[in-house]
């Protein structure tokens, strides 16, 4: 993908030092610095303030008005009311989501610089997902398989983060690749140099364009069925920063009828 560069170029008349040792008498010295993660960084933030403020306008608008309705012209209608405040729960459940995904994320980035070292146990993490996915699989009608784990496959993890991250990828599937589908997770040792992590389904996949884009935060991609009423466009970001906590990286895979896969390679114990 092509990729904005900003450079900024001073210019600057020679020394009559650095002239005469590499005898040449007159010149100018152009300074070239590169600015571009400076760059990204600055737009990043400003990008993250307007996402921020325009999620949680939207919902605080929707609030407002129901308010104003109940108070005016539906204050005798019962069955308006009912009608409005079951509205009014779930736009305020969605900025509650929106809030807590947002709180979570920066907690993540404050300990990002700090590396995890307790042991956990993949079947510790397995079992934890199986139960913490209870909720998420009982409103759906898709089917979560744990792939086979070894019981003495152990790894320098924070095991709150990793349930963290299994979770969001399975709730990523549910919402977006479609009824019906698989999801599977497994868990293996990658030749004693650490671990893979993957959580693949057989939805209906994104194009590869996207790919690149997906871990950005509150990109979303548009046509997805209810992604602009349930996603807060965070999930995948939180995975992001998790993963490079813990020294790993996060590869994901789709394309058009062929579902999504996520690998996350995390390193042994140093």
């Amino acid at each position: 993908m092509p990729v904005r560069r900003i450079v900024q170029v001073t210019f600057r008349k020679w020394s009559e030092r650095f002239a005469s040792d590499i005898g040449w008498v007159d010149g100018v010295l152009a300074v070239l610095e590169d600015c571009s993660e400076v760059e990204v960084v600055d737009r990043m933030r400003a990008d993250f303030v307007a996402y921020a403020s325009h999620e949680l306008r939207t919902p605080l608008a929707s609030l407002i008005g129901f308010i104003e309705t109940l108070q005016g012209p539906a204050s005798d209608d019962p069955a308006a009311q009912q009608q409005f405040l079951a509205v009014m729960a779930a736009q305020a459940a969605r900025m509650e989501r929106l809030i807590e995904r947002l709180l979570y994320l920066s907690r993540v980035q404050r300990l990002e610089h700090m590396r995890p070292n307790d042991l956990v146990a993949a079947q510790d993490i397995m079992d934890r997902l199986l139960e913490d996915s209870q909720i998420l699989i009982r409103s759906s009608d898709a089917k979560l398989i744990l792939l086979p784990t070894d019981e003495d496959l152990f790894f320098p993890a924070d095991e709150d983060q990793i349930v963290q991250v299994l979770l969001n990828l399975v709730e990523n599937a549910l919402k977006y690749a479609g009824p019906e589908i698989e999801i599977r997770v497994g868990i293996v040792a990658d030749n004693g140099r650490g671990v893979e992590i993957s959580v693949s389904d057989n939805g209906r996949g994104v194009d590869t364009q996207h790919v690149p884009r997906l871990t950005e935060r509150f990109y979303r991609v548009e046509g997805r069925v209810t992604a602009s009423q349930s996603g807060t466009g965070l999930g995948l970001a939180i995975v992001k920063h998790i993963v490079d906590r813990h020294g790993g990286r996060l590869r994901i895979e789709s394309a058009p009828g062929k579902g999504m896969t996520c690998r996350i390679w995390l390193p042994k114990a140093s």
